[in-house]
């Protein structure tokens, strides 16, 4: 029972991290143009490499 007052707090502490990193992401424009890198791997286009 003891545990609990240690995975609790470990496990609210790990949600508010994911949130933080999905907030991070979504302000970084990473979901902007979703359409664009879904059909780019579909185009001939030459490499950058």
């Amino acid at each position: 029972m003891e545990i609990l007052y240690l995975l609790i707090p470990l496990s609210a502490v790990l949600v508010l991290l994911i949130v933080a990193v999905f907030a991070w992401a979504v302000h970084g424009g990473q979901f902007e143009d979703l359409e664009h890198e879904a059909e780019r791997i579909l185009t001939d286009e030459p490499s950058g490499a």
